[in-house]
C-alpha cells in the first residue's frame, strides 16, 4: 500500500513561486494516476491537477491553467506541483492524492491514497 507525504508549502507573497512535493513510498508512483487537490477552509476540496499513471497526459482546473504545473521524478518517486504567479485565492491546504486507475478523475472519492496536506498561503 503506497503512502504519500507532502511537503513543501509555506507563506508568500502574491506573485511568488512554490514547489511542492509528494513523496511515496511503499510502492511506485509509475504504477499510480496523480493528483493534487486543494481545500481552502469553509470550501469543498477541489482539484487543482492530475498526471494519468503514464505521465503523458496533463490536467489543471481553469483556476490554475497556466500558472501551475504537475509534474514526476521516477527515480525519486516523487510528483511535484510547481505553483508560479500566486494569487492570494490560492491560499489552501495542498493534497496530493494517488489511484490505481489509468486515468485522471476529479473528485475527492475517485482517489485511493492521500497525503497530510501543506498549508499554502499567499498574501497580498
Amino acid at each position: 500500500q503506497v503512502q504519500l507525504m507532502d511537503s513543501g508549502g509555506g507563506l508568500v507573497q502574491a506573485g511568488d513561486s512554490l514547489r511542492l512535493s509528494c513523496a511515496a513510498s511503499g510502492g511506485a508512483f509509475s504504477y499510480y494516476t496523480a493528483g493534487w487537490f486543494r481545500q481552502a477552509p469553509g470550501k469543498e476540496r477541489e482539484f487543482v491537477a492530475g498526471m494519468s499513471r503514464s505521465g503523458d497526459r496533463l490536467y489543471y482546473a481553469d483556476s490554475v491553467k497556466g500558472r501551475f504545473a504537475i509534474s514526476r521524478d521516477n527515480v525519486k518517486n516523487t510528483v511535484y506541483l510547481q505553483m508560479n504567479s500566486l494569487k492570494p485565492e490560492d491560499t489552501a491546504v495542498y493534497y496530493c492524492a494517488a489511484r490505481s486507475g489509468l486515468l485522471v478523475q476529479y473528485t475527492r472519492v475517485d482517489y485511493d491514497y492521500w497525503g497530510q496536506g501543506t498549508q499554502v498561503t499567499v498574501s497580498s
